[in-house]
Formats: C-alpha cells, structure tokens, sequence
C-alpha cells in the first residue's frame, strides 16, 4: 500500500511538473492538469479502482453543472458593475439567490449520489483535496513552476 502511494504521488509529481515545466509562456494544457487532479484526489481519498470507475463519472457530472452555475453567477456579477436601477437591482439580487440554491441543491445532491460510492468519511475530505489541488496549482503558478523558475 505505501508503494502504491509513493507510485501515485510521484505520478502526481512527475504531471505537475510536465504541465508547468511547459508553461513559461502561460499555456494551458487541460489533459495534463485534469490528469493530475485525478491522481492527486484519488490519492488523498484513497480511493480503490472499483470506487474510482463510479466516482469520477459522477464528480465529472457534478463540477460540469457546478461550472455552469458559477458561469451564470459571473454573469449576474458583470450585469451588476454601474449603476443600476433599483429594479433591475432587486431582480439581479433575485437571481443570484437563486443561483445559489440551485448550487446548494447541487451540493446535497452530489453528496447523496457520491456516499453511494465512497463512504461518508471520503466524502468529507472530498472538499479538502479539492481546495489542496487548487491551492497547489496556485501557488506553482506564482512561483513560475514547481521550482520557481520564472
């Protein structure tokens, strides 16, 4: 077991750094970086192949419809930039509200369907290895790669 994670991590490892090696001109390779995520979310949840072949179809899912929400969201916050009439005000405040349960319902959904799959304990530290990968991403980024070459 700890062979297979030292192999996942430094699969992880070796995709960050082919991404962002090849990243100086701040392209963007979406496999590569899909590719990574997979593994480092896999990773951190520990999750067996049999889970892994039901889960990723339904995170997939949930981050597509998740996305299109927050793509509406920007929306709205764009629409909101100015002056504004009191009206349009009121429906822009609206909408947002709305988007934001259809987020929430998403949420409970998502955590409904994915305890079918992983256990609750897995689903808890879904969030967190999400936010990690984000945050690592990140912060590889500032630095110019992973070994803060500019």
């Amino acid at each position: 077991m700890k062979n297979l994670k030292f192999a996942l991590l430094l699969i992880i490892v070796l995709v960050n750094t082919s991404v962002f090696a090849q990243n100086k001109q701040h392209q963007f390779d979406r496999e590569k970086y899909e590719s990574a995520k997979v593994a480092f979310i896999t990773n951190r949840l520990d999750l067996k192949p049999e889970q892994a072949e039901k889960f990723w179809p339904i995170f997939n899912k949930f981050n597509d419809e998740r996305e299109s929400l927050m793509k509406e969201m920007s929306t709205i916050n764009k629409a909101s930039e100015g002056e504004v009439s009191e009206s349009k005000a009121k429906e822009l405040i609206n909408k947002r509200f709305g988007i934001q349960k259809s987020m929430l319902d998403l949420e409970v959904k998502f955590t409904e369907d994915i305890t079918k799959v992983i256990n609750p304990s897995q689903a808890l530290k879904l969030g967190g290895a999400s936010r990690d990968f984000a945050r690592q991403i990140y912060r590889m980024n500032q630095r110019g790669g992973p070994r803060g070459n500019n």
